[in-house]
């Protein structure tokens, strides 16, 4: 039959793969946005002289305690008043995700970027592949649905392209999004004698951020 000259002739293994690489990123989703990102619990409360594991950080910034929900905050947490929780290693708020970006669920969310990203690309050259165009109203009547198809890709490709370009960035510098837009607002930063006192170096970040 046809199909199985279309196996025989490996035809089948492309879209096989495409359709993995999109459930991977349907799971991928629903995983870091369900997951727990690092929300800090009342009895995970650490001690106030935690603060002195980082010497560049001068000692008379103090831990302080959440206004909010009233946990003290370790280093790098921060309150977010939509998941109405404190989050270990904030980097912000995800509104796709409905769910903070974390501690716990950071990596989980570089990944999950970057299938995205393989799966608009397949997709964008996909849609490209099948356009032919002519200076018509007709071709334009029957092709409509797959021009507008390839330019949403290209405008969600363009976004997280941009998003995980950005993210590597910060990861390199071992530093959040919280951070660097609110640099001059954190006191542990504000205080500190270096621009950045949790960069050890680009290979080193990296290697503690994945592994």
């Amino acid at each position: 039959s046809d199909l199985q000259k279309q196996e025989e002739r490996g035809e089948l293994l492309q879209p096989l793969i495409f359709v993995l690489l999109v459930l991977c990123s349907i799971l991928l989703y629903f995983k870091v946005s369900l997951m727990d990102p690092g929300f800090v619990k009342p009895e995970e409360e650490v001690k106030e002289g935690q603060g002195a594991v980082i010497p560049q950080i001068p000692g008379d910034v103090k831990l302080r305690r959440c206004g909010y929900c009233l946990v003290k905050q370790p280093m790098r947490a921060r309150h977010c008043q939509l998941c109405q929780h404190c989050v270990r290693r904030y980097d912000h708020h995800c509104p796709w995700l409905e769910n903070c970006v974390g501690e716990r669920n950071h990596p989980l969310f570089i990944v999950y970027l970057s299938v995205q990203l393989v799966v608009l690309l397949w997709g964008g050259r996909v849609a490209w592949s099948g356009l032919y165009f002519e200076q018509s109203w007709e071709w334009l009547k029957h092709n409509i649905f797959l021009l507008v198809s390839f330019l949403l890709i290209l405008i969600f490709t363009i976004v997280v392209l941009l998003l995980l370009v950005s993210q590597l960035y910060l990861i390199s510098c071992n530093t959040t999004t919280w951070e660097f837009m609110s640099h001059h607002r954190i006191s542990y930063l504000r205080h500190s004698e270096l621009e950045n006192p949790f960069d050890q170096g680009i290979i080193l970040n990296l290697w503690t951020f994945f592994c």
